[in-house]
């Protein structure tokens, strides 16, 4: 019940998020955002009508698409989302009318924007419209909804160079990095600040004693073998919070000035000790 509460409210706040950078940057300022929003600016010029109709249609449209090939799941959950956000942007009464550069239009537009579908991305869900292609796309590629999002926009504003001209799309582009980017990190956050490191020693022995003793970390051994010299090297694989790794890379140094370390940040660890209720 919790979860669905939760899921339910990132809905309904994640769509007004949208509806709102759309009523108060994107269409005030003509906006080459992407998605249907962006369509319908690039569109207007050529056919002149309203924009919101034709967000609406796209909305619609796009839902069934999603409904006839990603199925039954997603035509439940993102139906709430595909009335929600045509609502909010039809009966938005609390539109603020901000005198900005335009350039800071787009920026902020494509940041609310993006915090808003990250939201509902967050749920299982879509907000319809253009997110609907590159879930499509995520689903026969793997590749991450983010990537594609920002592909997708990125085609979507090039679509307004004809009717807007260049300057318009390169301030597009900022309101779709910007989405991207605000997407990306919605859709991680509450991951744990961890990194994982590898570890290659004569004197593994001492440092797996040290990791579980004093940083209370699990390892792993992974058996491998020099390229150069045939020897048989095992390699330590642990995960550590990020202000753990100055203790252990100095206890490393202490133990082997020789040893081989390999760093990298992790964006998420789920899992005992890090997921899950734990305290060191």
């Amino acid at each position: 019940m919790k979860r669905r509460l939760t899921n339910a409210l990132l809905l309904i706040i994640g769509n007004y998020l949208l509806a709102a950078a759309v009523n108060t940057f994107i269409l005030p300022y003509d906006i080459l955002s992407g998605g249907v929003a962006g369509i319908a600016i690039a569109l207007q010029p050529l056919f002149d009508f309203d924009p919101n109709l034709v967000i609406n249609v796209l909305v619609i449209g796009l839902f069934v698409l999603g409904a006839l090939v990603l199925g039954r799941k997603f035509a439940v959950t993102t139906a709430v989302s595909s009335f929600l956000y045509p609502l909010f942007l039809t009966f938005n009464h609390l539109k603020l009318v901000v005198d900005i550069d335009p350039l800071l239009a787009s920026l902020y537009g494509g940041l609310v924007a993006g915090v808003g579908v990250g939201m509902v991305l967050r749920t299982g869900s879509s907000t319809g419209g253009m997110d609907v292609p590159p879930l499509v796309l995520h689903k026969y590629t793997h590749i991450e909804v983010a990537v594609w999002v920002l592909i997708v926009d990125g085609i979507t504003v090039a679509l307004g160079l004809w009717t807007y001209g260049i300057e318009a799309v390169l301030i597009g582009f900022i309101s779709v990095f910007a989405t991207a980017f605000a997407i990306n990190k919605v859709l991680v956050f509450g991951g744990q600040n961890a990194k994982s490191v590898y570890i290659i020693s004569d004197y593994y022995e001492a440092i797996l004693k040290y990791i579980h003793d004093h940083l209370d970390r699990g390892t792993t051994i992974i058996d491998a073998k020099g390229g150069f010299t045939g020897d048989d090297k095992p390699v330590i694989l642990t995960v550590i919070m990020k202000n753990q790794y100055p203790e252990l890379n100095a206890k490393i140094h202490e133990i082997d000035k020789n040893a081989f370390l390999i760093v990298s940040d992790v964006k998420e660890v789920k899992g005992y000790g890090f997921s899950f209720d734990y305290k060191i």
